[in-house]
């Protein structure tokens, strides 16, 4: 009795410990809490098997290995830089269509969001000997159908290298400082989200592209103080709401006649947010919008005939999304989502755009779209059917009938297929469980081996003092709204927290969702460690329940999305166990906005709020992803200007802190600077921070640790 009391004494204590560390922004932002994953994963079409690319960075080696889908058995190396003469370490790779060679990616530049330049490799599975593609670093490079090409971007111009040959081809000679091609614009790439701005035809005959003259631009610079004696400006073209967009036009390269034409539509489409050739070889499709983006147009044009013919248009009283969920079938007709219906669901179309079935249909929407199995005639697709904050993968015939789960229906889901269709990789996550792979049988659904489970993590976790998510709805301003709401893992209801509130709150957007936590949610929890209860509500104008529910706010972004985050804290700070005078709200670029509104309009609810690279003012963003949601500042200039939070800084009463990078190429350091001088004018006491050269995401060494610590120490100092 005695020893097994000692023991207990012993033990206990030991294991309360251990379940008492606390999560510290160095763990976070040394990513001690990231999950495992599998890198570029790639269907292999010649065996059944897949490819990844695995990296060790301390050792800077990299290699791409393929395993068995059945077996599971590691079935061999592809290309390994260690062991390949000449290759360096690589961070990217792709094959071409045969699977015969690989593009190696080395070397990169980080441009903006998503554009880079690098140095790429090619390397050839036969002869296991890799070349320098070109001896500059280059962007977006192609390869041929049939992989004896491959088109690249060099000073904006278009090259094409032959490997037979072992030549060069210059496709273009006016690239320059306001012509582009082959490439966007900036305002294309960070909206329409592409920037590869060419496609080669079937056969690989034909090359088309898009040439952007930015002369008509104006022109954004800002000042990089670098590690000189003296900054320097860094300017690009950047089209704010109202003004010029680059002029865009559509060109035809045939391969072997050395021939460039352009082509015309028939008329003069203003945007062009996606090309793409289709599996017919003389087939471009091309998919054009006005300015408002209300009113798409999906064209077929015949290289050969050269004739255009529009097949599907969507139109709509707000606006039509661009999306990426175009697929051809082996007949010719096509599969495509709309939210025509109010929800966005999947239609099948014929070759020459009759509509021959609405395969999906409910109030709830289609989020991805997989792929379509010709032998079994289904298409796979990702749903938020069992709720808006879940996604589930379902199987459906073309006929819209059969359809069956491949997942569960709680948590985020993802798969990727087999070439063949067989097999598909089944990716789960929620609030609770870090990312799980296992594969899976697309004919029964079922388990046929663990790939990864993250284990690790889970059991280290279980040493800190996590608490969980608790999602519910709240009632305001007539909606149900979604929220999760995390409180500290010795909760007393009958003490008194306080709370902050985040949110992003954008267009179509959502925080509200049960998946595995990001660095952002460990904070959170490392705030709530710490005595502070933290709430996340989706407001109106978020997405997945419909476009009504998120098309509200056209015509005057940040409306109704401030009203709503400040309902919800003024209900939230009824609860018993909400110190109703200790609510702070934050959030970064949109939800920057939102947090300044916030604590100007809800001086009576919010004590605190947190801005990090804010707009303050619609006027300052770009063409088109500002004009989609409120048309040009001449048409709308009260949506633009009632909600500009520097045209009613005597609104401050509570404790705020503004954070930005002097070096965003997004949301210029000119929102903030603007809310500054406002908020001075009114003599107005307020933190602030600007991170040198630093972009949107602000981030590079110990940036990111710093700007935390610095919202954590206002946090704990001020709420």
């Amino acid at each position: 009795m005695k020893l097994f009391r000692f023991a207990l004494v012993i033990v206990f204590p030991l294991a309360l410990v251990a379940q008492e560390k606390e999560i510290t922004n160095e763990e976070i932002w040394d990513f001690d809490f990231s999950p495992k994953s599998l890198q570029e994963i790639h269907p292999l079409t010649s065996t059944s098997q897949y490819s990844v690319l695995e990296l060790d960075p301390k050792k800077q080696t990299s290699k791409v290995v393929a395993y068995d889908y059945a077996t599971a058995k590691l079935a061999g190396e592809i290309v390994n830089s260690a062991t390949s003469a000449l290759l360096p370490y690589f961070t990217s790779y792709s094959f071409s269509k045969d699977e015969s060679k690989l593009l190696l990616e080395t070397n990169s530049q980080s441009i903006y969001r998503r554009s880079k330049r690098a140095q790429y490799y090619v390397y050839d599975r036969a002869s296991k000997k890799s070349s320098l593609l070109f001896g500059a670093k280059v962007q977006e490079p192609k390869f041929s159908p049939d992989g004896s090409k491959i088109a690249f971007v060099f000073n904006r111009n278009i090259y094409i290298k032959d490997f037979a040959s072992d030549s060069i081809v210059q496709v273009t000679e006016d690239g320059s400082e306001h012509i582009i091609n082959g490439l966007t614009d900036w305002v294309y790439e960070e909206e329409f989200g592409f920037v590869r701005a060419f496609d080669w035809n079937a056969d690989g005959t034909a090359l088309v592209f898009m040439q952007f003259d930015e002369t008509q631009v104006p022109t954004y610079s800002m000042n990089i103080v670098g590690q000189g004696l003296y900054p320097f400006p860094y300017t690009f073209k950047y089209p704010k709401a109202g003004e010029e967009n680059a002029l865009v036009s559509l060109y035809l390269y045939r391969i072997k006649e050395q021939t460039l034409s352009e082509i015309k539509l028939g008329e003069e489409p203003y945007y062009i947010p996606r090309i793409q050739f289709s599996p017919v070889k003389n087939k471009l499709i091309v998919q054009t919008m006005n300015r408002h983006q209300n009113h798409l147009k999906l064209w077929t044009y015949d290289i050969e005939k050269r004739s255009a013919e529009i097949i599907i248009e969507e139109k709509d009283k707000a606006y039509v999304d661009v999306h990426d969920n175009l697929r051809f079938l082996k007949d010719g007709s096509l599969l495509w989502t709309s939210d025509r219906d109010g929800f966005n669901h999947i239609y099948h179309y014929k070759a020459d755009g009759i509509l021959k079935k609405q395969i999906t249909q409910g109030e709830w929407e289609v989020t991805r779209f997989f792929g379509f199995q010709e032998k079994t005639k289904e298409l796979y697709y990702a749903s938020v059917e069992p709720g808006s904050t879940e996604r589930a993968v379902y199987s459906i015939k073309l006929n819209g009938t059969g359809k069956r789960a491949l997942s569960p229906e709680k948590g985020t889901n993802g798969v990727a297929f087999s070439a063949d269709y067989k097999y598909y990789i089944h990716t789960y996550e929620d609030s609770n469980t870090p990312t799980i792979f296992n594969l899976r049988s697309t004919a029964s659904g079922k388990i046929l081996r663990s790939i990864e489970d993250n284990s690790e993590l889970k059991n280290k976790l279980a040493d800190y003092k996590v608490s969980p998510k608790e999602f519910s709805t709240i009632e305001v301003n007539g909606n149900k709204l979604n929220m999760w709401m995390i409180k500290p893992k010795d909760f007393d209801p009958n003490k008194k927290y306080p709370l902050l509130m985040f949110q992003y709150s954008g267009p179509g957007s959502q925080e509200v969702s049960n998946k595995w936590n990001d660095e952002r949610d460990f904070w959170h929890q490392s705030l709530v460690q710490k005595g502070i209860i933290v709430a996340c509500v989706d407001g109106r104008g978020t997405g997945f329940k419909g476009s009504e529910f998120k098309k509200v706010t056209y015509m005057q972004l940040v409306y109704f999305e401030t009203l709503d985050q400040i309902e919800a804290a003024r209900i939230l700070g009824k609860k018993s166990f909400i110190d109703h005078e200790r609510i702070g709200i934050w959030g970064w670029s949109y939800g920057g906005h939102m947090s300044t509104n916030c604590i100007l309009k809800g001086n009576d609810v919010f004590s605190l709020a947190i801005a990090v690279a804010p707009v303050t003012s619609w006027r300052f963003y770009d063409t088109i992803y500002t004009e989609r949601f409120m048309r040009t500042p001449q048409e709308n200039p009260d949506g633009y200007d009632l909600n500009s939070p520097f045209n009613y800084p005597e609104l401050l009463k509570g404790d705020y802190l503004l954070i930005h990078g002097s070096g965003d190429d997004n949301v210029h350091l000119q929102n903030t600077m603007r809310m500054v001088e406002a908020l001075v004018q009114e003599n107005k006491t307020f933190d602030w921070m600007i991170y040198p050269d630093k972009n949107h995401g602000i981030y590079g060494g110990n940036t990111r640790l710093h700007l935390y610590n610095k919202m954590t120490n206002f946090i704990l100092t001020k709420l």
